[in-house]
């Protein structure tokens, strides 16, 4: 299921350390803007223009894209730039007004940037839990350029739009015929990230090619403070009760990486992910007799879904085996319903309410309120 595609990859984000920027790009000149957890993004400032490098996530040491960010109100393009431009960068002027956005989580981003105003088409608009952009389709005020994976060329091209934003996917074999359509390509690759203040701080970026610098400073700002005052809460807790996630889908049990941004989350909540000792960033492919035999006693099951099961009852009826589980058992178990709450579309740049959320649930004695996205499954 799409949802399901998509939680893979945000929870497939890695994690390996927040102390700066190692991306392999170099910065030449200019004033560099200081990257605290981002490690895939380089941002350089210059007289006229600004200098963007995204590194390549699946091969170290390389550019996925450069781009020269020129300010409309400039009526000339800097030499400089225009030289970088010659060499495969892409000229982007700014602020944008007028975007093409391939997936939900920026498209709720241009909203809290006060930029809603510049989503003039978007893609996957099934999957987007969003009411406000649907009213919008439906009144004709933004375009409905059909699937991601094969959009719309001629409603795209009818959009008039001053940029696309999609995010890259390795071997992805290029874009097709968006390639040809001279529009300026933003590759959204934040979710490759090493963290989700890292994934968060891309903020900045988008704040750049929209115009709202000042206010997505404060939105980052604002995310980095609370996750680390939460995490102090955590930090202070005795308990460190254990927690595997998500369910079986056909065969196979996907779970985080013990060295995943959710493995992470878990960590910083004051818990003990059931797999913390693996070393892989991504997902793991298990069946349910392994993680029967790992995190059969883990004293917390979190999961995320689309539609069933959203009781225990119904997970059961949905595959016996779950109750075999611990936290089945002990009515231990916790659901996000993405249908009714828009998970995938802010948590990628607000991992701190993920983990009050988490928090909440491994630590009700801290009396933090009630969740944002989870529920208890009973």
């Amino acid at each position: 299921m799409k949802i399901q595609h998509l939680s893979l990859l945000f929870f497939g984000c890695i994690l390996a350390g927040c102390n700066g920027a190692h991306t392999g790009l170099t910065a030449d000149g200019g004033d560099t803007v200081v990257m605290r957890y981002a490690r895939q993004l380089v941002i350089v400032k210059h007289d006229g223009y600004t200098d963007v490098r995204l590194a390549d996530p699946w091969h170290q040491g390389k550019t996925l894209h450069r781009y020269i960010l020129v300010p409309k109100s400039e009526k000339e393009i800097p030499e400089e730039a225009q030289a970088l431009t010659k060499d495969s960068a892409t000229l982007v002027r700014t602020p944008l007004s007028r975007s093409i956005v391939f997936t939900s989580v920026h498209t709720a981003l241009l909203q809290e940037l006060h930029e809603a105003k510049a989503v003039a088409g978007v893609c996957d608009l099934d999957y987007m839990n969003l009411p406000w952009v649907k009213t919008a389709v439906r009144q004709g005020k933004i375009a409905n350029c059909g699937n991601s994976m094969t959009p719309n060329i001629e409603k795209i091209i009818d959009t008039r739009p001053d940029a696309l934003i999609l995010s890259p996917f390795e071997n992805s074999g290029g874009y097709g015929k968006l390639d040809k359509l001279h529009i300026p390509l933003i590759e959204a690759a934040d979710y490759m990230e090493t963290s989700a203040l890292g994934r968060a701080e891309w903020v900045k970026f988008y704040g750049l090619l929209f115009g709202q610098e000042a206010t997505a400073d404060s939105i980052f700002r604002v995310t980095d403070s609370t996750y680390h005052a939460l995490q102090g809460k955590a930090a202070k807790t005795t308990k460190r009760p254990t927690v595997i996630t998500e369910l079986k889908t056909g065969g196979t049990w996907y779970v985080p990486g013990g060295e995943s941004s959710v493995a992470a989350l878990i960590r910083d909540a004051g818990a003990a992910y059931c797999y913390s000792k693996d070393k892989s960033t991504g997902s793991l492919s298990l069946s349910f007799e392994k993680v029967l035999n790992d995190a059969g006693n883990a004293d917390f099951w979190l999961y995320k879904y689309d539609t069933t099961p959203t009781t225990l009852a119904q997970l059961k009826a949905a595959f016996p085996g779950y109750t075999e589980m611990k936290a089945w058992q002990k009515k231990n178990v916790w659901g996000a319903d993405c249908t009714k709450v828009p998970f995938y579309e802010e948590t990628p740049f607000h991992p701190e309410r993920v983990l009050r959320d988490f928090i909440i649930i491994f630590h009700p004695e801290l009396r933090l309120g009630a969740c944002r996205y989870y529920h208890h499954i009973i």
